[in-house]
Protein backbone atom coordinates (compact mmCIF):
# COMPACT_ATOMS: atom_id res chain seq x y z
CA UNK A 1 0.00 0.00 0.00
CA UNK A 2 1.36 3.49 -1.11
CA UNK A 3 0.61 6.54 1.63
CA UNK A 4 -1.84 9.41 0.80
CA UNK A 5 -2.08 12.67 2.44
CA UNK A 6 -5.20 14.62 3.03
CA UNK A 7 -6.98 17.24 5.68
CA UNK A 8 -9.55 16.27 8.26
CA UNK A 9 -11.14 19.27 9.93
CA UNK A 10 -7.54 20.90 9.31
CA UNK A 11 -5.70 18.34 10.51
CA UNK A 12 -3.18 16.60 8.22
CA UNK A 13 -3.67 12.67 8.01
CA UNK A 14 -1.42 10.19 5.95
CA UNK A 15 -3.70 7.16 5.32
CA UNK A 16 -3.23 3.84 3.06
CA UNK A 17 -4.35 4.13 -0.55
CA UNK A 18 -7.23 1.62 -0.32
CA UNK A 19 -8.77 3.02 2.81
CA UNK A 20 -12.16 4.93 3.18
CA UNK A 21 -12.59 8.33 5.13
CA UNK A 22 -13.87 7.05 7.72
CA UNK A 23 -11.12 4.49 8.36
CA UNK A 24 -8.47 7.39 7.99
CA UNK A 25 -10.03 9.20 10.08
CA UNK A 26 -10.41 6.53 12.56
CA UNK A 27 -6.68 5.99 12.67
CA UNK A 28 -6.17 9.49 13.31
CA UNK A 29 -8.49 9.36 15.66
CA UNK A 30 -10.91 11.91 14.85
CA UNK A 31 -14.37 10.74 15.53
CA UNK A 32 -16.72 10.16 12.63
CA UNK A 33 -20.74 8.94 14.37
CA UNK A 34 -21.80 5.84 12.33
CA UNK A 35 -24.78 2.91 12.59
CA UNK A 36 -24.85 1.14 10.05
CA UNK A 37 -21.12 0.28 9.77
CA UNK A 38 -19.11 -2.02 11.40
CA UNK A 39 -15.34 -2.90 11.16
CA UNK A 40 -15.72 -6.71 10.75
CA UNK A 41 -18.74 -5.98 7.85
CA UNK A 42 -19.00 -4.51 4.23
CA UNK A 43 -19.43 -0.81 3.72
CA UNK A 44 -23.09 -0.15 2.96
CA UNK A 45 -23.73 3.83 3.53
CA UNK A 46 -27.18 3.15 4.38
CA UNK A 47 -27.93 5.01 7.95
CA UNK A 48 -26.08 8.43 6.35
CA UNK A 49 -24.90 9.24 10.30
CA UNK A 50 -21.18 9.15 8.77
CA UNK A 51 -22.18 11.87 5.99
CA UNK A 52 -19.32 14.72 5.53
CA UNK A 53 -18.06 17.56 3.30
CA UNK A 54 -15.63 17.21 0.98
CA UNK A 55 -13.96 20.22 -0.74
CA UNK A 56 -15.02 20.24 -4.34
CA UNK A 57 -18.16 17.96 -3.80
CA UNK A 58 -21.52 19.34 -4.73
CA UNK A 59 -23.40 17.41 -1.77
CA UNK A 60 -22.71 15.62 1.55
CA UNK A 61 -20.79 12.06 0.96
CA UNK A 62 -20.95 9.04 3.27
CA UNK A 63 -17.37 8.48 4.93
CA UNK A 64 -17.76 4.77 5.49
CA UNK A 65 -18.14 4.31 1.95
CA UNK A 66 -15.92 7.07 0.33
CA UNK A 67 -12.30 6.43 -0.36
CA UNK A 68 -9.59 8.33 0.69
CA UNK A 69 -7.78 10.06 -2.00
CA UNK A 70 -4.78 12.32 -2.11
CA UNK A 71 -5.27 15.92 -1.12
CA UNK A 72 -8.60 15.67 0.37
CA UNK A 73 -9.75 18.14 2.02
CA UNK A 74 -12.91 17.03 4.26
CA UNK A 75 -14.97 18.60 7.31
CA UNK A 76 -16.75 16.47 9.20
CA UNK A 77 -18.65 18.10 12.41
CA UNK A 78 -20.26 21.43 9.93
CA UNK A 79 -23.51 22.58 10.75
CA UNK A 80 -24.85 20.86 7.78
CA UNK A 81 -23.92 17.29 8.86
CA UNK A 82 -24.55 17.89 12.11
CA UNK A 83 -28.25 18.65 10.91
CA UNK A 84 -28.01 16.29 8.51
CA UNK A 85 -27.40 13.52 11.19
CA UNK A 86 -30.13 14.73 13.96
CA UNK A 87 -32.51 14.87 10.79
CA UNK A 88 -31.34 11.06 10.35
CA UNK A 89 -31.92 10.20 13.97
CA UNK A 90 -35.26 12.08 14.43
CA UNK A 91 -36.76 9.79 11.19
CA UNK A 92 -35.33 6.61 12.69
CA UNK A 93 -36.67 6.95 16.18
CA UNK A 94 -40.29 8.13 14.28
CA UNK A 95 -40.51 4.29 13.04
CA UNK A 96 -40.45 1.29 15.25
CA UNK A 97 -41.14 1.57 18.82
CA UNK A 98 -37.94 2.95 20.73
CA UNK A 99 -38.78 3.11 24.35
CA UNK A 100 -35.23 3.23 25.68
CA UNK A 101 -36.54 3.22 29.65
CA UNK A 102 -38.16 -0.62 29.00
CA UNK A 103 -34.96 -1.46 26.67
CA UNK A 104 -32.80 -4.36 27.82
CA UNK A 105 -29.88 -2.41 25.76
CA UNK A 106 -30.63 0.68 27.39
CA UNK A 107 -26.76 2.27 28.65
CA UNK A 108 -25.51 0.06 26.01
CA UNK A 109 -27.28 1.28 22.58
CA UNK A 110 -25.40 2.90 19.85
CA UNK A 111 -28.64 4.42 18.85
CA UNK A 112 -29.08 6.08 22.13
CA UNK A 113 -25.62 6.97 22.53
CA UNK A 114 -26.03 9.43 19.11
CA UNK A 115 -29.44 10.44 20.30
CA UNK A 116 -27.76 12.20 23.54
CA UNK A 117 -24.69 13.26 21.29
CA UNK A 118 -27.42 15.27 18.80
CA UNK A 119 -29.67 16.60 21.92
CA UNK A 120 -32.25 14.14 21.32
CA UNK A 121 -35.00 14.53 24.15
CA UNK A 122 -38.67 14.21 22.15
CA UNK A 123 -40.20 12.81 19.43
CA UNK A 124 -40.30 15.65 17.07
CA UNK A 125 -42.73 13.24 13.95
CA UNK A 126 -46.35 11.76 15.09
CA UNK A 127 -46.17 8.81 16.90
CA UNK A 128 -47.13 6.08 17.80
CA UNK A 129 -45.81 3.67 15.22
CA UNK A 130 -47.61 0.06 15.00
CA UNK A 131 -46.71 -2.98 17.28
CA UNK A 132 -44.54 -5.26 15.65
CA UNK A 133 -43.48 -8.97 16.25
CA UNK A 134 -40.93 -10.60 18.88
CA UNK A 135 -39.51 -14.11 17.70
CA UNK A 136 -38.69 -16.04 20.60
CA UNK A 137 -38.62 -18.61 18.36
CA UNK A 138 -34.88 -19.45 19.00
CA UNK A 139 -33.82 -20.75 22.50
CA UNK A 140 -30.66 -18.53 22.62
CA UNK A 141 -31.45 -15.26 21.62
CA UNK A 142 -34.61 -13.25 20.61
CA UNK A 143 -35.41 -10.85 16.96
CA UNK A 144 -37.63 -7.64 18.73
CA UNK A 145 -38.42 -5.95 14.94
CA UNK A 146 -39.32 -3.38 16.88
CA UNK A 147 -36.44 -2.18 18.11
CA UNK A 148 -34.56 -2.56 14.62
CA UNK A 149 -33.48 0.45 12.48
CA UNK A 150 -32.51 -1.74 9.37
CA UNK A 151 -28.89 -1.27 9.29
CA UNK A 152 -28.57 -4.54 7.91
CA UNK A 153 -25.34 -5.67 10.16
CA UNK A 154 -27.42 -8.54 10.87
CA UNK A 155 -28.10 -9.70 7.32
CA UNK A 156 -23.94 -8.75 6.38
CA UNK A 157 -23.24 -10.80 9.40
CA UNK A 158 -24.78 -14.15 8.52
CA UNK A 159 -23.52 -13.78 4.86
CA UNK A 160 -20.29 -12.48 4.88
CA UNK A 161 -19.04 -13.56 8.23
CA UNK A 162 -20.89 -16.98 9.16
CA UNK A 163 -21.44 -17.48 5.46
CA UNK A 164 -25.17 -18.88 6.52
CA UNK A 165 -27.20 -16.35 4.05
CA UNK A 166 -30.05 -16.62 6.38
CA UNK A 167 -31.20 -13.29 6.96
CA UNK A 168 -32.39 -10.86 4.08
CA UNK A 169 -35.33 -7.92 4.02
CA UNK A 170 -38.44 -8.24 2.82
CA UNK A 171 -40.89 -5.34 1.17
CA UNK A 172 -39.92 -1.75 0.95
CA UNK A 173 -40.09 1.53 2.61
CA UNK A 174 -42.02 1.72 5.98
CA UNK A 175 -42.94 -2.13 5.68
CA UNK A 176 -39.36 -3.64 5.43
CA UNK A 177 -38.63 -6.20 7.75
CA UNK A 178 -35.61 -8.58 8.51
CA UNK A 179 -36.52 -12.37 7.69
CA UNK A 180 -35.27 -15.57 8.00
CA UNK A 181 -35.26 -17.98 5.02
CA UNK A 182 -38.21 -17.51 3.23
CA UNK A 183 -40.14 -15.25 5.79
CA UNK A 184 -39.86 -18.84 8.47
CA UNK A 185 -39.76 -17.95 12.56
CA UNK A 186 -36.61 -17.66 12.92
CA UNK A 187 -36.55 -20.76 15.17
CA UNK A 188 -37.29 -23.22 11.82
CA UNK A 189 -35.05 -21.55 9.93
CA UNK A 190 -31.51 -22.24 8.35
CA UNK A 191 -29.86 -20.40 10.97
CA UNK A 192 -27.04 -22.43 12.61
CA UNK A 193 -27.49 -20.01 16.16
CA UNK A 194 -23.64 -19.01 15.89
CA UNK A 195 -24.92 -15.05 17.16
CA UNK A 196 -22.93 -13.22 14.72
CA UNK A 197 -25.56 -11.26 13.75
CA UNK A 198 -26.52 -10.81 17.79
CA UNK A 199 -22.81 -9.26 18.67
CA UNK A 200 -23.23 -6.84 15.74
CA UNK A 201 -26.60 -5.34 16.30
CA UNK A 202 -26.49 -1.76 17.38
CA UNK A 203 -29.76 -1.78 18.85
CA UNK A 204 -31.82 -3.37 21.37
CA UNK A 205 -33.43 -5.91 18.13
CA UNK A 206 -31.15 -8.69 18.69
CA UNK A 207 -31.76 -9.91 22.46
CA UNK A 208 -29.22 -12.35 23.85
CA UNK A 209 -31.62 -14.34 26.45
CA UNK A 210 -29.50 -14.52 29.15
CA UNK A 211 -27.94 -11.75 29.70
CA UNK A 212 -31.13 -9.07 28.57
CA UNK A 213 -31.31 -6.98 31.28
CA UNK A 214 -28.28 -8.47 33.53
CA UNK A 215 -26.12 -5.58 33.67
CA UNK A 216 -24.98 -2.48 31.43
CA UNK A 217 -21.45 -2.22 29.95
CA UNK A 218 -20.13 -0.05 32.90
CA UNK A 219 -21.23 -2.97 35.31
CA UNK A 220 -19.76 -5.46 33.87
CA UNK A 221 -16.74 -7.69 33.77
CA UNK A 222 -14.57 -8.82 30.40
CA UNK A 223 -12.38 -11.47 30.44
CA UNK A 224 -10.28 -12.51 27.57
CA UNK A 225 -10.07 -16.45 27.31
CA UNK A 226 -9.76 -19.06 24.83
CA UNK A 227 -12.53 -21.62 23.77
CA UNK A 228 -11.93 -25.11 24.97
CA UNK A 229 -15.17 -26.68 23.25
CA UNK A 230 -13.11 -28.09 19.94
CA UNK A 231 -9.56 -28.17 19.30
CA UNK A 232 -9.21 -25.08 16.68
CA UNK A 233 -9.17 -22.35 20.02
CA UNK A 234 -10.71 -19.53 19.38
CA UNK A 235 -10.52 -16.29 21.69
CA UNK A 236 -13.87 -15.49 23.76
CA UNK A 237 -14.41 -12.39 25.80
CA UNK A 238 -16.52 -13.90 28.40
CA UNK A 239 -18.62 -11.46 30.01
CA UNK A 240 -19.75 -11.87 33.96
CA UNK A 241 -21.51 -9.65 36.86
CA UNK A 242 -21.68 -10.60 40.27
CA UNK A 243 -20.09 -14.18 39.75
CA UNK A 244 -22.82 -14.83 36.98
CA UNK A 245 -21.88 -15.86 33.40
CA UNK A 246 -23.66 -13.35 31.50
CA UNK A 247 -22.50 -14.06 27.71
CA UNK A 248 -19.45 -14.87 25.49
CA UNK A 249 -18.41 -12.65 22.75
CA UNK A 250 -15.80 -13.24 19.71
CA UNK A 251 -13.34 -11.05 19.70
CA UNK A 252 -12.45 -9.53 16.36
CA UNK A 253 -9.04 -9.40 14.65
CA UNK A 254 -8.42 -12.04 16.55
CA UNK A 255 -6.43 -15.55 15.54
CA UNK A 256 -7.76 -18.18 14.09
CA UNK A 257 -11.64 -17.02 13.88
CA UNK A 258 -11.79 -14.05 13.74
CA UNK A 259 -14.48 -13.14 15.49
CA UNK A 260 -16.54 -15.44 14.48
CA UNK A 261 -17.83 -18.06 17.06
CA UNK A 262 -20.31 -20.97 16.78
CA UNK A 263 -22.98 -21.97 19.13
CA UNK A 264 -20.77 -24.56 20.98
CA UNK A 265 -18.74 -21.73 21.87
CA UNK A 266 -20.91 -19.15 22.29
CA UNK A 267 -24.34 -20.54 24.18
CA UNK A 268 -23.96 -23.92 24.74
CA UNK A 269 -21.62 -23.71 27.78
CA UNK A 270 -24.06 -21.42 29.64
CA UNK A 271 -26.98 -23.51 29.37
CA UNK A 272 -25.00 -26.39 31.14
CA UNK A 273 -27.30 -28.76 32.65
CA UNK A 274 -25.54 -31.58 34.04
CA UNK A 275 -25.21 -32.46 37.57
CA UNK A 276 -21.84 -30.95 39.16
CA UNK A 277 -19.48 -32.89 41.11
CA UNK A 278 -18.50 -30.90 43.96
CA UNK A 279 -16.46 -33.07 46.49
CA UNK A 280 -14.63 -36.13 46.60
CA UNK A 281 -16.65 -39.06 46.45
CA UNK A 282 -15.41 -42.39 47.97
CA UNK A 283 -17.15 -46.08 47.98
CA UNK A 284 -17.55 -47.19 51.46
CA UNK A 285 -20.60 -50.28 51.87
CA UNK A 286 -21.14 -49.94 47.97
CA UNK A 287 -22.14 -46.25 48.01
CA UNK A 288 -20.03 -43.12 47.11
CA UNK A 289 -20.06 -40.81 50.22
CA UNK A 290 -18.08 -37.64 50.31
CA UNK A 291 -15.15 -37.78 52.23
CA UNK A 292 -12.62 -34.84 52.47
CA UNK A 293 -9.35 -34.31 50.00
CA UNK A 294 -7.37 -36.38 52.02
CA UNK A 295 -8.83 -39.19 52.88
CA UNK A 296 -9.72 -39.26 48.92
CA UNK A 297 -6.24 -39.04 47.58
CA UNK A 298 -4.77 -41.48 50.36
CA UNK A 299 -7.10 -44.36 49.07
CA UNK A 300 -6.10 -43.34 45.39
CA UNK A 301 -2.24 -43.20 46.50
CA UNK A 302 -2.47 -46.59 48.21
CA UNK A 303 -4.00 -48.58 45.10
CA UNK A 304 -1.34 -46.58 42.83
CA UNK A 305 1.19 -48.19 44.98
CA UNK A 306 0.83 -51.32 44.18
CA UNK A 307 -0.39 -53.72 41.14
CA UNK A 308 -0.62 -52.19 37.59
CA UNK A 309 -2.18 -48.89 36.54
CA UNK A 310 -3.65 -47.59 32.93
CA UNK A 311 -3.84 -43.69 32.92
CA UNK A 312 -7.00 -42.59 30.07
CA UNK A 313 -7.45 -38.90 29.80
CA UNK A 314 -10.04 -36.75 28.11
CA UNK A 315 -8.23 -33.78 26.25
CA UNK A 316 -10.85 -31.16 27.79
CA UNK A 317 -8.23 -29.52 30.13
CA UNK A 318 -4.81 -27.88 30.07
CA UNK A 319 -1.59 -28.61 28.79
CA UNK A 320 -0.27 -28.01 32.35
CA UNK A 321 -2.73 -31.14 33.50
CA UNK A 322 -2.11 -33.31 30.35
CA UNK A 323 1.75 -33.05 31.87
CA UNK A 324 1.22 -33.81 35.33
CA UNK A 325 -1.25 -36.77 34.00
CA UNK A 326 1.38 -38.12 32.13
CA UNK A 327 4.26 -37.74 34.92
CA UNK A 328 1.99 -39.46 37.60
CA UNK A 329 1.48 -42.23 35.40
CA UNK A 330 5.26 -42.45 34.67
CA UNK A 331 5.81 -42.06 38.17
CA UNK A 332 3.73 -45.06 38.99
CA UNK A 333 4.85 -47.16 35.66
CA UNK A 334 1.54 -47.64 34.43
CA UNK A 335 0.56 -47.11 30.52
CA UNK A 336 -0.89 -43.04 30.02
CA UNK A 337 -2.91 -42.36 27.12
CA UNK A 338 -5.66 -40.45 25.48
CA UNK A 339 -9.14 -41.31 24.76
CA UNK A 340 -10.35 -39.73 21.86
CA UNK A 341 -9.01 -41.42 18.88
CA UNK A 342 -6.46 -39.57 16.51
CA UNK A 343 -6.42 -38.67 12.38
CA UNK A 344 -3.57 -40.34 11.10
CA UNK A 345 -0.56 -38.68 9.35
CA UNK A 346 -0.63 -38.50 5.47
CA UNK A 347 3.06 -38.47 4.94
CA UNK A 348 3.08 -35.76 2.30
CA UNK A 349 1.93 -32.33 2.44
CA UNK A 350 2.64 -29.19 4.90
CA UNK A 351 0.93 -28.37 8.14
CA UNK A 352 -1.91 -25.47 7.28
CA UNK A 353 -3.39 -22.97 9.85
CA UNK A 354 -6.71 -22.27 9.84
CA UNK A 355 -6.96 -19.47 8.05
CA UNK A 356 -5.30 -21.02 5.14
CA UNK A 357 -8.68 -22.10 4.20
CA UNK A 358 -9.89 -17.84 3.34
CA UNK A 359 -6.29 -17.67 1.24
CA UNK A 360 -6.74 -21.75 -0.39
CA UNK A 361 -7.56 -21.50 -4.40
CA UNK A 362 -8.83 -25.58 -4.03
CA UNK A 363 -10.43 -26.86 -1.05
CA UNK A 364 -11.05 -30.74 -0.51
CA UNK A 365 -12.77 -32.07 2.59
CA UNK A 366 -12.50 -35.85 3.52
CA UNK A 367 -13.11 -37.86 6.05
CA UNK A 368 -14.39 -34.72 8.17
CA UNK A 369 -17.69 -33.15 9.28
CA UNK A 370 -16.62 -29.30 10.02
CA UNK A 371 -19.90 -28.41 10.30
CA UNK A 372 -21.00 -30.66 13.07
CA UNK A 373 -17.67 -30.05 15.15
CA UNK A 374 -14.78 -27.17 14.60
CA UNK A 375 -18.21 -25.56 12.80
CA UNK A 376 -15.86 -22.10 12.66
CA UNK A 377 -13.97 -23.91 9.44
CA UNK A 378 -16.88 -25.55 8.03
CA UNK A 379 -17.68 -21.43 8.03
CA UNK A 380 -14.80 -20.52 6.54
CA UNK A 381 -14.89 -23.07 3.71
CA UNK A 382 -18.60 -21.46 3.47
CA UNK A 383 -16.98 -17.86 2.72
CA UNK A 384 -14.76 -19.74 0.60
CA UNK A 385 -17.01 -21.00 -1.83
CA UNK A 386 -18.80 -18.00 -1.64
CA UNK A 387 -15.72 -16.28 -3.33
CA UNK A 388 -15.68 -18.91 -5.96
CA UNK A 389 -12.97 -21.26 -4.57
CA UNK A 390 -13.61 -24.94 -5.63
CA UNK A 391 -14.31 -27.15 -2.79
CA UNK A 392 -14.38 -30.68 -3.39
CA UNK A 393 -16.03 -33.17 -0.33
CA UNK A 394 -14.66 -36.50 -0.32
CA UNK A 395 -17.37 -39.23 1.34
CA UNK A 396 -19.09 -42.04 1.25
CA UNK A 397 -22.33 -40.69 3.70
CA UNK A 398 -23.99 -37.53 4.12
CA UNK A 399 -21.84 -34.58 4.47
CA UNK A 400 -23.28 -30.92 4.97
CA UNK A 401 -20.81 -29.25 2.98
CA UNK A 402 -21.74 -30.92 -0.35
CA UNK A 403 -25.01 -28.61 -0.55
CA UNK A 404 -22.29 -25.43 -1.50
CA UNK A 405 -19.64 -27.80 -2.77
CA UNK A 406 -18.72 -28.25 -6.52
CA UNK A 407 -18.35 -32.00 -6.17
CA UNK A 408 -18.90 -34.31 -4.00
CA UNK A 409 -17.62 -37.94 -4.73
CA UNK A 410 -16.90 -41.43 -2.82
CA UNK A 411 -13.49 -42.04 -1.40
CA UNK A 412 -12.82 -44.91 -4.49
CA UNK A 413 -12.95 -42.00 -6.77
CA UNK A 414 -10.74 -39.51 -4.66
CA UNK A 415 -8.41 -39.55 -7.60
CA UNK A 416 -10.90 -37.41 -9.72
CA UNK A 417 -10.32 -34.64 -6.96
CA UNK A 418 -6.91 -34.97 -6.90
CA UNK A 419 -6.40 -34.43 -10.73
CA UNK A 420 -9.47 -31.29 -9.98
CA UNK A 421 -6.88 -29.89 -7.64
CA UNK A 422 -3.71 -30.82 -9.92
CA UNK A 423 -3.51 -27.09 -12.01
CA UNK A 424 -4.18 -25.21 -7.97
CA UNK A 425 -1.05 -23.37 -6.46
CA UNK A 426 -2.65 -23.81 -2.74
CA UNK A 427 -4.51 -26.63 -1.97
CA UNK A 428 -6.37 -27.34 1.59
CA UNK A 429 -7.21 -30.41 2.72
CA UNK A 430 -9.49 -30.35 5.56
CA UNK A 431 -9.95 -34.03 6.95
CA UNK A 432 -10.48 -36.32 10.37
CA UNK A 433 -10.39 -39.45 11.70
CA UNK A 434 -12.89 -40.74 9.00
CA UNK A 435 -10.16 -40.43 6.01
CA UNK A 436 -9.63 -43.66 4.54
CA UNK A 437 -5.85 -45.19 3.06
CA UNK A 438 -7.09 -45.28 -0.64
CA UNK A 439 -8.16 -41.30 -0.17
CA UNK A 440 -5.04 -40.75 1.32
CA UNK A 441 -2.65 -42.41 -1.44
CA UNK A 442 -5.21 -40.88 -4.18
CA UNK A 443 -4.20 -37.30 -2.67
CA UNK A 444 -0.44 -37.87 -2.55
CA UNK A 445 0.42 -36.64 -6.20
CA UNK A 446 -0.65 -33.22 -4.85
CA UNK A 447 2.33 -33.56 -2.91
CA UNK A 448 3.78 -30.14 -1.12
CA UNK A 449 1.35 -27.93 -2.11
CA UNK A 450 -1.03 -29.81 0.23
CA UNK A 451 -1.42 -27.85 3.33
CA UNK A 452 -3.48 -30.33 5.46
CA UNK A 453 -5.75 -29.45 8.55
CA UNK A 454 -5.95 -32.54 10.63
CA UNK A 455 -8.70 -31.76 12.06
CA UNK A 456 -8.87 -33.49 15.87
CA UNK A 457 -11.36 -35.05 17.93
CA UNK A 458 -9.93 -34.52 21.43
CA UNK A 459 -10.36 -30.63 22.27
CA UNK A 460 -6.61 -29.83 23.40
CA UNK A 461 -5.20 -32.82 21.54
CA UNK A 462 -2.25 -31.00 20.74
CA UNK A 463 -1.39 -30.63 24.53
CA UNK A 464 -2.09 -34.32 25.06
CA UNK A 465 0.57 -35.04 22.07
CA UNK A 466 2.82 -32.55 23.91
CA UNK A 467 2.82 -34.82 27.23
CA UNK A 468 3.60 -37.76 25.07
CA UNK A 469 -0.20 -39.39 25.17
CA UNK A 470 -1.78 -41.03 22.33
CA UNK A 471 -4.86 -42.76 22.14
CA UNK A 472 -5.58 -45.95 24.15
CA UNK A 473 -8.86 -48.33 24.54
CA UNK A 474 -9.32 -49.62 28.34
CA UNK A 475 -7.42 -52.81 29.42
CA UNK A 476 -7.32 -55.18 32.52
CA UNK A 477 -5.86 -53.35 34.89
CA UNK A 478 -5.64 -53.03 39.37
CA UNK A 479 -6.35 -49.54 38.82
CA UNK A 480 -7.88 -47.43 36.03
CA UNK A 481 -7.44 -43.65 36.76
CA UNK A 482 -9.77 -41.43 33.96
CA UNK A 483 -9.10 -37.84 33.39
CA UNK A 484 -12.29 -36.79 32.23
CA UNK A 485 -12.45 -33.22 33.22
CA UNK A 486 -15.92 -31.59 31.92
CA UNK A 487 -16.38 -33.93 28.76
CA UNK A 488 -18.92 -36.57 28.48
CA UNK A 489 -17.65 -40.07 27.89
CA UNK A 490 -18.57 -42.05 25.47
CA UNK A 491 -21.81 -44.48 26.82
CA UNK A 492 -20.29 -47.89 25.74
CA UNK A 493 -16.86 -47.01 27.69
CA UNK A 494 -16.33 -49.65 30.45
CA UNK A 495 -13.22 -49.35 32.79
CA UNK A 496 -11.62 -53.24 33.17
CA UNK A 497 -10.13 -52.80 36.40
CA UNK A 498 -10.51 -54.10 40.07
CA UNK A 499 -10.50 -49.89 41.48
CA UNK A 500 -11.48 -46.91 39.03
CA UNK A 501 -10.46 -43.53 39.69
CA UNK A 502 -12.48 -40.75 38.21
CA UNK A 503 -11.70 -37.11 37.87
CA UNK A 504 -14.63 -35.00 36.74
CA UNK A 505 -16.50 -32.22 36.47
CA UNK A 506 -20.23 -33.65 36.20
CA UNK A 507 -21.86 -36.92 37.41
CA UNK A 508 -22.13 -39.16 34.76
CA UNK A 509 -21.98 -43.12 34.13
CA UNK A 510 -18.50 -43.34 34.21
CA UNK A 511 -18.30 -41.46 37.72
CA UNK A 512 -21.11 -43.58 39.01
CA UNK A 513 -18.88 -47.12 38.59
CA UNK A 514 -15.88 -45.01 39.58
CA UNK A 515 -14.53 -45.77 43.47
CA UNK A 516 -12.82 -42.15 43.64
CA UNK A 517 -14.27 -39.38 41.82
CA UNK A 518 -12.47 -36.43 42.11
CA UNK A 519 -13.98 -32.77 41.41
CA UNK A 520 -12.29 -30.72 38.47
CA UNK A 521 -12.91 -27.25 37.28
CA UNK A 522 -14.82 -26.25 34.16
CA UNK A 523 -13.47 -24.46 31.19
CA UNK A 524 -14.57 -20.80 32.84
CA UNK A 525 -12.51 -21.89 36.45
CA UNK A 526 -9.73 -23.09 34.06
CA UNK A 527 -5.74 -21.65 34.59
CA UNK A 528 -3.22 -22.52 32.23
CA UNK A 529 -2.78 -23.17 28.53
CA UNK A 530 -4.31 -24.91 25.34
CA UNK A 531 -2.80 -26.00 22.38
CA UNK A 532 -4.62 -25.22 19.15
CA UNK A 533 -4.92 -26.87 16.15
CA UNK A 534 -2.84 -24.57 14.66
CA UNK A 535 0.29 -24.91 17.28
CA UNK A 536 -0.53 -21.65 19.20
CA UNK A 537 -0.29 -21.79 22.57
CA UNK A 538 -2.99 -19.73 24.22
CA UNK A 539 -4.05 -19.28 27.93
CA UNK A 540 -6.57 -20.06 29.68
CA UNK A 541 -8.09 -17.14 31.72
CA UNK A 542 -10.37 -17.73 35.44
CA UNK A 543 -13.70 -16.08 34.69
CA UNK A 544 -15.64 -17.45 37.96
CA UNK A 545 -14.08 -19.17 40.92
CA UNK A 546 -14.62 -22.39 40.96
CA UNK A 547 -16.89 -24.33 43.98
CA UNK A 548 -14.74 -24.43 46.84
CA UNK A 549 -14.86 -28.21 47.18
CA UNK A 550 -13.14 -28.51 43.48
CA UNK A 551 -8.89 -28.24 42.75
CA UNK A 552 -7.16 -27.93 39.80
CA UNK A 553 -5.93 -30.83 38.31
CA UNK A 554 -2.08 -29.98 38.11
CA UNK A 555 -2.70 -29.71 41.92
CA UNK A 556 -3.80 -32.92 43.21
CA UNK A 557 -1.24 -34.48 41.00
CA UNK A 558 1.27 -33.17 42.98
CA UNK A 559 -0.47 -33.64 46.22
CA UNK A 560 -0.34 -37.58 44.68
CA UNK A 561 2.73 -37.72 43.75
CA UNK A 562 3.99 -36.01 47.35
CA UNK A 563 2.03 -38.77 49.25
CA UNK A 564 3.22 -41.72 46.69
CA UNK A 565 6.65 -40.32 47.95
Amino acid sequence: MSEIHLTINGQEVVAQSGQTVLEAAKAAGIDIPVLCHHPALSNWGACRMCVVEVEGMRTVQTACTLPAAEGMKISTHTPKTTSLRKFVLELLFSERNHYCMYCQMSGNCELQDQAYAHGLDHWTYPRPFEKLNVDASRKYFIMDHNRCILCSRCIRACAEVAANHTLDLRNRGAKTMVIADLDVPFGESSCVECGTCLQVCPTGALVDARSAYGGREKDVTHTPTTCMQCSIGCELDVVTRYSRLLRVDGVWGSEPNDGLLCVDGRFKPLYEERKRVTRPLLRKDGELVEVSWGEALAAVADKLKGGSCQGLAACATTNEALAGFAHLMNRVGGKGGRLEPQAPPLGYGVPGRVTDVLSADFIIVAGAQPLEYQRVIGYFIHRAADKGIPVAVITDTENALSERASMTVAAAQAGVVAQAAAAAEKVVLVYSIGIKPEVIAALKPLGDKVHFLALDPARNGKGAEAAGLQPLTPVKADVAYVLLGEQAPEETLQLKAGFKVVQAAYVSPLTEQADVVLPTPVWSERQGHVTTLDGAVKPLQVVLPAPAGVRDETEVFEQLLGLLG
